[in-house]
C-alpha cells in the first residue's frame, strides 16, 4: 500500500456517519421515568428536610451525642441541601435524555 492511501482510509473512516442508537424498549423508559421520580423526590427532601424543626429531633443523633453537633451544623445542612439540588439536576437531565429518545 502507498504512503498516499495510507493517508486517504482515516479521512474516509472520518466521513462515515455513526450508526444510530437502537430504539429503546418500553421497560428501558419507564425505568428511566421511575429513575426520573425518585431523583426529584429524594432532591426535594434533601434540600426542605434539613432545615425543618423535625430534623432535631433525629433518632441516630439522640442516641449518639457526638453526632448532635454535625446534625445541627448550617455547613452540614448545606452540604445536603447541596446533594438535593443534585438529585434534582439529575431527574431533570434524564428526563431531557428521555424526551429526546
Amino acid at each position: 500500500m502507498s504512503p498516499q492511501e495510507e493517508l486517504q482510509q482515516p479521512q474516509e473512516q472520518q466521513q462515515q456517519a455513526p450508526a444510530p442508537p437502537p430504539p429503546r424498549s418500553t421497560t428501558s423508559k419507564l425505568l428511566g421515568l421511575l429513575l426520573v421520580i425518585v431523583c426529584f423526590e429524594v432532591g426535594v427532601f434533601l434540600i426542605v428536610f434539613p432545615w425543618m424543626d423535625a430534623w432535631a429531633h433525629n433518632w441516630l443523633a439522640t442516641q449518639t451525642p457526638w453526632l448532635m453537633d454535625l446534625f445541627e451544623s448550617n455547613y452540614f445542612r448545606g452540604a445536603l441541601s447541596g446533594l438535593g439540588a443534585i438529585n434534582i439536576y439529575i431527574s431533570f437531565s434524564e428526563m431531557m435524555r428521555l424526551l429526546r429518545s
